[in-house]
């Protein structure tokens, strides 16, 4: 290694190092935790979530956890993500936008070219109900080549039998959990999918939050405080020890829907 190339990668170290402590110093400060914990409250009503799109599709993510999702693709370099809960398709594009700079990044190091409709690696959705206005604008999309997309529930046997048959031809999976919310529901997509994830992957469990919320927010849901993805997470870890919360993630967005959501596969 050059002395150039050794001096930036001790730099480099030495940033995150740096970055690490200032993560733990502000996880020291309850009353950082609790602000921001405040803003996901005073924010929920006003639909802060719904605000934002991914190259033009509402994606119904806060911004901070499309940064982890890319921070995530960048350092697993998935093959194949599995997304269930599609709505208006914001976070397929944004998988398959990151898959597709995966792909660009990997032709600029190997210095080739390549046809940016063509990929190995893939975004699978799932949802029980695919709009027929939404499906049309996933599929005019410039990025649709990318994406398949199954209509069924994603806990029903053939749904699930389709997406394992699919996923034997990639070798490095992620997966991201967002549809029914429910206890049962969420637990039933683990026991199904998480076994599709490659080790050193993740699968992430969106809306873990609610467990963190008042009742009051969820009148008209069948999910609430004691039943939701969180309370499935604790669940599916007791009697699955492959997989851990990668608290890091967490503790450094501080504003997520996904707090103990971030499970990563040893």
């Amino acid at each position: 290694m050059t002395t150039r190339a050794s001096n930036a990668k001790d730099l480099s170290q030495s940033f995150t190092a740096e970055r690490a402590k200032d993560v733990a110093r502000l996880n020291a400060r309850p009353e950082v935790a609790a602000v921001a914990g405040q803003f996901m409250i005073v924010s929920s009503p006003y639909k802060y979530s719904y605000l934002f799109d991914w190259l033009g599709r509402p994606i119904i993510q806060f911004p901070q956890d499309m940064v982890a999702i890319q921070e995530l693709v960048w350092t697993v370099r998935p093959d194949l993500i599995i997304e269930t809960g599609i709505a208006h398709g914001g976070s397929l594009i944004l998988s398959a936008s990151l898959l597709a700079l995966l792909d660009m990044c990997d032709a600029i190091e190997r210095g080739e070219s390549f046809d940016p409709r063509q990929s190995a690696r893939r975004v699978l959705g799932v949802d029980i109900d695919i709009r027929a206005h939404n499906r049309a604008a996933i599929e005019a999309h410039p990025l649709a080549s990318r994406i398949e997309m199954i209509q069924g529930s994603s806990i029903a046997g053939d749904t699930i039998a389709a997406v394992r048959d699919r996923a034997k031809a990639f070798p490095k999976v992620m997966v991201l959990l967002d549809s029914n919310h429910t206890h049962d529901h969420v637990l039933a997509e683990l026991e199904a999918y998480a076994p599709l994830v490659s080790p050193d992957s993740y699968c992430v469990v969106f809306d873990t939050i609610v467990e963190d919320m008042p009742k009051s927010m969820f009148p008209d849901r069948p999910w609430g405080p004691g039943n939701n993805p969180k309370t499935a997470v604790h669940a599916f870890l007791a009697t699955h020890p492959e997989f851990v919360i990668d608290a890091d993630i967490h503790n450094k967005l501080l504003i997520t829907v996904a707090p103990d959501g971030f499970l990563k596969r040893l």
